[in-house]
């Protein structure tokens, strides 16, 4: 499996951040859509149906697979003979502990869109446009972790 994994390993690389990418898209863009459900959208509206569409979409048709994706490709390079990590040092910490947390920032993004379709969000838009912002700050220490290796 190492011999396979070390001769495939840009490519792995590769479809890592493309995984990863997708996966941020929908990181960014499902909590901006919260707060426009939030602010803007009457429940039970054709609307309120329309954005529960969206997001549904939006979080099981491209978040979940990027996601799996970039944890697949991304545990391939952990375990790719070709991939240079020196666990000695803080960097794979850091970056694997933001990746948890953006996993489990995704995983409530889920909840909150249950909330959504059966009319329990108790959240508000400024909320939502707080939390708007943890990937982004998960994304800089996963950034700074893997090219500045700090």
């Amino acid at each position: 499996m190492g011999e396979f994994l070390a001769d495939w390993y840009v490519w792995i690389k590769a479809l890592h951040v493309i995984s990863v990418v997708a996966w941020m898209a929908g990181l960014f863009y499902l909590p901006r859509l919260f707060v426009y459900h939030v602010e803007q959208v009457q429940a039970g509206s054709p609307t309120d149906l329309m954005f529960q569409i969206m997001e549904r979409r939006l979080s099981l048709g491209i978040m979940m697979p990027a996601a799996v994706a970039s944890w697949g490709f991304g545990l391939c390079l952990v375990f790719n003979p070709a991939s240079v990590v020196d666990w000695g040092m803080i960097w794979p910490w850091t970056k694997a502990v933001s990746v948890l947390a953006m996993t489990a920032f995704h995983l409530w993004l889920g909840l909150r869109r249950r909330d959504f379709a059966t009319r329990r969000n108790r959240l508000t838009g400024r909320r939502y446009r707080m939390m708007n912002e943890v990937p982004t700050l998960l994304l800089m220490v996963i950034v700074f972790s893997v090219i500045v290796k700090f």
